[in-house]
């Protein structure tokens, strides 16, 4: 079993060594040195004050009379008790300690209590940038983390609103001239250079798309929802076969909390790029108690192990053309595994056996 590793344990373990070990020195000491005499009991003095007061009158008697009389011999003193182990001068010790614990343990929870507050509203930030700042309070030092933290958050809102107004209008802006530039291209007699002007236009227009495509994802916050994965796959795989594309899907799934328009996204993406390079694509699903696997295999030309990675950077590609038609642009892997990491999963690249590439996306369950 994993020893929690936390500000608190870190904190309350130190302090509670600390006690225990200083308990124990004294105890040790106690024993090779004796405990404290206790205080002499209050008969036993008084009977000796009586037995001197009967032994000065005994003298003074004697004194008087010219005789001697024996004093009577004061009874030698017993050996105390045994002490018991938790009792006697060890009881204060012992609630000494206990009470040492407690406030160890108190003390910690108290500094500790800030950074768990920090990293609840980090998680939230992380999840929807219009989560509610945190609260000011607490201590010194508390307050003016949770000002900076609530400045970071709103500088980061006012940059991504930023940059939502300027895809806008490069969205806009672009597409005018481009739209403009293809009507232009009717009034060009030449038929070979129109085409190749035409594609040229149409790749710019597909690049302009699948990139604000990816940059409208990233700042896209999306809460998440119980949703039916398998029929998700289902449905992406029929939609393919109405084109004509050889899809499959295979295996069963029960409703898991996810992002639909992120997994959608994903899964959707992989599909495309597994029937463009390879084929014939089989979507198989895994459930299990703790995770759901998503394979979507081909058996196509498939990617040496040294470019699995590569291929998940933006407007990475493996042939060196542009063209729409043989390739894309570029990111559609890359937008599968940034919409996987959303969802708290992983995307990973593996080699179908007997060739090809086989992608497999893990989703936790909580």
């Amino acid at each position: 079993m994993k020893s929690p590793d936390t500000l608190f344990a870190r904190l309350f373990g130190v302090s509670l060594i600390a006690i225990v070990f200083a308990h124990i020195l004294a105890y040790l000491w106690f024993q090779q040195y004796g405990f404290p005499p206790p205080p002499p009991n209050r008969v036993a003095r008084i009977e000796q004050q009586e037995h001197a007061r009967n032994a000065a009158a005994a003298a003074a008697a004697a004194d008087e009379n010219g005789g001697a009389i024996a004093a009577e011999p004061f009874p030698e003193p017993q050996p105390p008790p045994p002490r018991p182990l938790f009792g006697g001068p060890m009881v204060p010790l012992m609630f000494q300690m206990i009470t040492l614990v407690i406030a160890a343990w108190y003390g910690s929870k108290l500094l500790s209590r800030p950074i768990q507050r920090f990293s609840s509203a980090a998680e939230r930030l992380s999840e929807n940038l219009d989560s509610p700042p945190l609260e000011e309070t607490g201590p010194r030092e508390a307050r003016q983390v949770a000002l900076t933290f609530n400045r970071m958050q709103k500088r980061i809102r006012e940059q991504v609103q930023a940059r939502a107004r300027m895809l806008g209008a490069v969205s806009h802006d672009l597409r005018t001239p481009l739209s403009r530039l293809k009507l232009r291209l009717e009034n060009i007699d030449n038929e070979k250079l129109q085409n190749q002007m035409r594609q040229d236009l149409d790749d710019m227009i597909g690049m302009l798309d699948a990139t604000l495509t990816y940059l409208h994802e990233q700042r896209t916050s999306e809460a998440q929802q119980m949703y039916d994965v398998q029929a998700l796959v289902e449905s992406l795989c029929e939609n393919a076969q109405d084109h004509g594309a050889d899809a499959q899907y295979a295996g069963h799934c029960t409703p898991l909390p996810v992002q639909p328009m992120a997994l959608r996204s994903c899964i959707s993406n992989l599909l495309d790029n597994a029937l463009r390079y390879g084929g014939a694509t089989l979507l198989d699903i895994r459930d299990s108690r703790h995770e759901v696997l998503i394979r979507v295999i081909d058996h196509g030309p498939g990617i040496s192990e040294e470019m699995r990675e590569a291929v998940f950077e933006p407007f990475y590609r493996l042939e060196g053309s542009r063209n729409r038609n043989s390739g894309g642009v570029g990111l559609g892997m890359t937008i599968a595994r940034e919409a996987v990491q959303r969802l708290g999963g992983e995307l990973r690249l593996e080699e179908t056996p007997g060739g090809g590439l086989t992608a497999v996306v893990r989703l936790p369950r909580p």
